[in-house]
């Protein structure tokens, strides 16, 4: 399924069974759902949408910790799984606001983990390719939105989740203040500090759900009425902070540069505040909720999983009074940095990983993630995440906005303008081999999307080509045996590389190329089952050649 830009915009005009249609034809990729409502279920609903509501006929996916009524709630876990009389109440309001449930989504077992690679049902990779994780835990969310195949979704937020996901796949994240949205019907993981998070390919939408999912909802002890009408500020002051780690990540800093703000703050008390949650007694409020599953069912949880979780038995309640102790004194530090600016932004992550890199330290590198996050909740902050164009390797960048509590529609205004000047500001360079050519059928889905044709190079000599059943070109990395192939590189606008990747029929993908001096960067490449039985057309040096020679291999 392909939701193009135009249709996030206008989405008063989307026809509900047309999109149901689009999700049912649409290929499923591994690792992003864990169940879905039956085609004929979902035509039902479609039926019953009123168009005059505010969400008519748009399509949803939900973090399976959330319950679905017709669903099981697994949390990423068979054999704690139940099955929901009811919707929970976030999950209700966006049906009562005309929108369409698809299914649930993969996760992170238990919620706990930045990674999406701790789950049974399979770890999905980034939407951009090269075997860079999708982050987590909310992984599915994340993944099904950035893809294409529903317009939103929901996850839940702790310590990152509805953040790190949305920075490691280009997409809006949105992290509201603690109770704003109800955890009602939510699988806890630390019940005084989750949220119910939302993930969109783009502002607008992205505040258009969250004022249909929030709402004070009296049976939720952890709901929050929102205060009166909100001041407005109409420039706010921006804080940065300097000296952070971005773990050799020279890419990731530099994008962070890239935003001036107006004030530098010092986010050493923030970083310190985040330090409590894994590496201190709030990791021990995880087992209130899921202790006596974990100490009858061991067997059931991930050994990763498990391992966190039961860190949580070396806290004491004097560890755990001693921890509220100094959180309450890092709150006053915070109080008062917003005497000072008004929104602070800082990095989502400093640094991306792939799967391999998570496999070879999953704990010390989950701790990575979340350090420009994971006292957010602990602090009462509001947070939005946006994407911040890529760094020269073409690894996703982005940024978070944080402000007080019940700060959230002033962060989502800023949230907008930052999105229409960062992110549109910085682009990505993307190497095409086959039908996006200049000339050729497809390139005007590059011109469409501002994209500038930088010129003609070669990669490596370390790829062949074939030409598809489908007739279209397919370029694989094979190392030894490979040649060099004629590529073109084109610079496009990071807000409109999401819309560019929803459009890539498997099993074509985008990956890391190398090129011919060395360099390397994003590009279209094959997956190696699909060229059995091909043509291969690596002798012609090019799809170009190729076709207008017809030459043999």
């Amino acid at each position: 399924m392909v939701l193009a830009e135009t249709e996030l915009s206008t989405i008063d005009d989307v026809d509900a069974h047309a999109n149901v249609d689009e999700v049912l034809a649409a290929p499923v990729p591994d690792g992003v759902w864990i169940s879905r409502f039956e085609a004929a279920d979902l035509h039902e609903r479609a039926d019953a949408v009123d168009p005059g509501l505010p969400l008519a006929g748009m399509t949803f996916a939900v973090k399976d910790n959330i319950d679905v009524a017709g669903l099981p709630t697994t949390a990423g876990c068979a054999d704690f799984a139940y099955r929901p009389e009811r919707n929970a109440p976030v999950v209700q309001r966006l049906v009562d606001a005309g929108a369409i449930v698809i299914g649930k989504t993969n996760l992170d077992q238990f919620a706990t983990g930045l990674t999406g690679a701790r789950s049974p049902y399979g770890a999905p990779e980034s939407v951009f390719g090269g075997g860079l994780i999708s982050g987590g835990s909310s992984s599915g969310s994340a993944v099904a939105v950035a893809n294409g195949s529903v317009h939103f979704s929901l996850g839940t937020d702790t310590a990152g989740s509805g953040r790190v996901p949305a920075a490691l796949n280009g997409i809006i994240g949105i992290k509201p203040t603690r109770g704003l949205l109800s955890t009602l019907g939510v699988v806890p993981a630390c019940r005084s500090l989750d949220c119910v998070s939302i993930f969109a390919r783009e502002p607008s939408l992205a505040d258009r759900v969250m004022r249909a999912a929030r709402g004070f909802v009296p049976e939720d002890p952890w709901s929050r009425r929102a205060p009166g009408e909100a001041r407005q500020i109409r420039r706010p002051r921006i804080g940065v902070a300097e000296g952070l780690d971005f773990f050799g990540d020279s890419g990731q800093e530099k994008a962070y540069a890239r935003f001036a703000g107006d004030v530098t703050v010092d986010a050493g008390p923030l970083l310190e505040a985040g330090d409590l949650l894994y590496r201190g007694p709030w990791v021990a409020e995880r087992l209130a909720d899921l202790g006596e599953f974990l100490a009858t069912h061991p067997e059931s949880v991930l050994p990763v999983t498990r391992r966190v979780l039961e860190t949580g038995l070396g806290y004491t309640a004097a560890d755990a009074f001693r921890g509220r102790h100094r959180l309450q004194e890092l709150r006053a530090a915070a109080d008062r940095m917003w005497e000072r600016i008004d929104v602070l932004v800082l990095p989502t992550i400093g640094t991306t990983f792939t799967h391999t890199e998570i496999a070879g330290d999953p704990i010390g590198r989950n701790l990575i993630l979340g350090r420009y996050t994971q006292f957010a909740n602990l602090l009462d902050m509001a947070a939005v995440t946006v994407p911040n164009g890529f760094t020269a390797d073409g690894r996703p960048a982005s940024l978070t906005l944080f402000g007080p509590a019940f700060s959230d529609d002033m962060l989502m205004t800023q949230a907008r303008s930052l999105y229409e000047t960062a992110a549109d500001g910085a682009g990505m360079t993307i190497a095409v081999v086959g039908l996006h050519l200049s000339g050729e059928p497809r390139n005007g889905e590059l011109l469409e999307r501002g994209g500038t044709l930088l010129g003609a190079t070669r990669t490596a000599p370390l790829y062949r080509m074939y030409e598809l059943p489908s007739g279209a070109p397919g370029l694989v990395r094979v190392g030894a045996g490979g040649a060099a192939v004629e590529i073109e590189l084109w610079r496009l606008p990071a807000a409109t590389v999401g819309g560019l990747l929803a459009g890539i029929p498997a099993p074509l993908s985008l990956g890391r190329l190398v090129l011919e001096d060395g360099a390397e960067v994003t590009g279209f490449l094959c997956e190696a089952y699909a060229v059995g039985g091909a043509r291969d057309i690596t002798a012609s040096g090019g799809w170009r050649n190729h076709r207008t020679k017809g030459s043999d291999s």
